[in-house]
C-alpha cells in the first residue's frame, strides 16, 4: 500500500518525555519517560578478559550483540533500573547527547509500542528552535539508513504547538510560545509560521527544578523521605499537589489560618522494604511554580522572572509584530500545566506592558491615551503534549507528504536535506 495512505507517524521527543503516536489521533498513544535501560553485564564481563586474546573473538563478538540487544525504554527501564541494568537519557535540556541511544528509543516506540513498519509510514520528528543543522542531518540518516522510511519531516517544535490551534479560533502562526518541559525552557516568539531567532529568549529554570526545589523544601522542614524514591516522590507531588498562587503573602497568611484545609498527605511504601510513609505537604504546594515568577528564592544567578523575560522577547521582536504577539502568548510543556499558571503570567504580563504605557505616556506629556495593548497568555489541557498535538494536526493535512523529504532526495542529495523543512502556506 502507498504509504501516503497510511497516517504518519508522529514523535515528540523530550528531555524527560517522549509523545508517540499516529497523526490524526486528539492524543498520543504512549507518553514515555525518554530512558533507555541497557545490561551492560556482557560487556562489563568482556572487560575483564584479555581483550587482547585472538581465541576470544567469538565470545567478543556474542558480548557486543547481546548487549545491542538487551535494553527496554520508558517506564519499564525505571522499573528495572540498578543491577545489571543501567540508566541513559539520550537528550538533555533539548539537546541529543547520544544517539545510540536515541536510535535504540526509537526502535522500540516503533517495533514495541507503535508495532508499525517503519518503511510503510511517514514520519513527522520535533526538534528544539536552537537545534543544530547536523543534529538534524543525523536524525535523518538514522531514520532514513536504519528505519528506511519512505518520507521524513522534522519540525520544530514552537510552530507545532501554534498549529495545534487550540490558542485561537483560526491561528495565524504568530505569537510567543512559552515552552517549559523537563529540559532547557524556552521563550520563541513566532511570525507567520517563522522562528525570529534574534528574539527567542532562555530560561534557566525548568520543570525538573519545581522537582528539586519542592524536594529541598521536604528535607529542610524534617520530612523523611526515601532517599531511593525522593525526586520520584518529589515529582508527584509537584504534579498533583502545586498551583501557582496570585500573591505569595498573602498565600502564607492564608495557610497559617487554616492549616488543616491547605496541608495535603502523600503516602507511598518504600520501593526496597514496601515498608508505608506519609510526607506532610504545605507550603511547596506554592512555592514550587513560584521561582518562575520569583526565581531568586531558588537561584541567586538568575533573577529575571518569567513575565519579564516574555516581555523583553516581545519587545527586542519587529516592532509591527508586538501587538499580535502579546495577544497571542501560547504555553507548551509539563512546566506550565500548574493550576492559575495562566492566569498568573497573563496579569504579570500585562502589568508590565500598561506600567510601560503608563510611565511613557507621563515623560511625553501625552493629553490622549494610548490604545491599550491586549495581552492574553492561552491555556489548554492540552498544552502537555501541544506540539505532539500539532504535529497530528500538521501531519492530517494533503500538503504534509507533499512537503517531505523522501528516500529518493535523502539518497539523491544527501542528509543535508534535513537541515531544512518547508512551511505550509496554505495550512490555514
Amino acid at each position: 500500500m502507498d504509504p501516503t495512505c497510511r497516517p504518519a507517524v508522529i514523535f515528540d521527543n523530550g528531555t524527560g518525555y517522549s509523545k508517540l503516536g499516529f497523526a490524526g489521533n486528539s492524543e498520543p498513544s504512549f507518553i514515555l519517560p525518554t530512558v533507555v535501560g541497557v545490561n551492560d553485564s556482557f560487556l562489563k564481563n568482556l572487560r575483564q578478559t584479555d581483550a587482547s586474546d585472538n581465541s576470544n573473538w567469538l565470545a567478543q563478538y556474542n558480548a557486543g550483540v547481546m548487549a545491542d540487544l538487551d535494553f527496554m525504554i520508558g517506564d519499564e527501564a525505571l522499573t528495572r533500573s540498578g543491577g545489571i541494568y543501567s540508566l541513559d537519557r539520550p537528550i538533555r535540556n533539548s539537546q541529543v547527547e547520544n544517539w545510540d541511544t536515541l536510535e535504540k528509543f526509537w526502535q522500540q516506540s516503533i517495533y514495541n509500542y507503535l508495532r508499525c513498519d517503519p518503511e510503510e509510514h511517514y514520519f513527522l520528528l520535533t526538534d528544539s528552535p536552537v537545534t543544530t543543522p547536523e543534529s538534524r542531518e543525523y536524525m535523518g540518516e538514522i531514520m532514513f539508513e536504519t528505519f528506511n522510511v519512505p518520507g521524513l519531516y522534522i519540525a520544530v517544535q514552537s510552530m507545532l504547538t501554534l498549529a495545534a490551534g487550540y490558542s485561537t479560533p483560526k491561528s495565524d502562526m504568530t505569537g510567543v510560545v512559552v515552552d517549559i518541559g523537563d529540559g532547557a525552557p524556552q521563550v520563541v516568539p513566532v511570525v507567520n509560521g517563522y522562528v525570529i531567532g534574534s528574539s527567542m529568549k532562555s530560561f534557566p529554570i525548568s520543570g525538573n527544578d519545581v522537582t528539586h526545589f519542592v524536594l529541598q523544601l521536604l528535607q529542610e522542614r524534617g520530612e523523611l523521605i526515601p532517599p531511593e524514591d525522593s525526586m520520584e516522590t518529589a515529582r508527584k507531588i509537584k504534579e498533583l499537589y502545586c498551583y501557582s498562587c496570585t500573591d505569595i503573602v498573602k498565600e502564607f497568611e492564608r495557610h497559617d489560618k487554616k492549616l488543616d484545609k491547605y496541608i495535603k498527605l502523600w503516602s507511598g511504601r518504600k520501593p526496597r522494604t514496601g515498608v508505608p510513609y506519609s510526607v506532610d505537604v504545605g507550603y511547596e504546594r506554592f512555592l514550587g511554580p513560584e521561582i518562575f515568577f520569583n526565581p531568586e528564592i531558588y537561584c541567586t544567578d538568575f533573577t529575571t522572572a518569567l513575565p519579564d523575560l516574555i516581555d523583553k522577547c516581545v519587545q527586542s521582536s519587529p516592532i509591527d509584530t508586538r501587538r499580535a504577539l502579546y495577544k497571542n502568548i501560547v504555553l507548551a510543556g509539563g512546566g506550565t500545566m500548574f493550576k492559575d499558571f495562566y492566569k498568573r503570567l497573563q496579569n504579570s504580563v500585562k502589568k508590565i506592558v500598561d506600567d510601560r504605557i503608563a510611565a511613557n505616556t507621563a515623560r511625553l506629556g501625552l493629553d490622549v491615551k494610548p490604545q491599550p495593548v491586549e495581552v492574553n497568555v492561552a491555556s489548554n489541557p492540552i498544552q502537555g503534549y501541544a506540539a505532539w498535538f500539532g504535529g497530528s494536526v500538521v501531519a492530517s493535512l494533503p500538503e504534509f507528504y507533499d512537503s517531505c523529504h523522501t528516500k529518493e532526495d535523502y539518497e539523491e542529495h544527501g542528509a543535508s536535506i534535513c537541515r531544512t523543512s518547508p512551511i505550509f502556506k496554505g495550512m490555514y
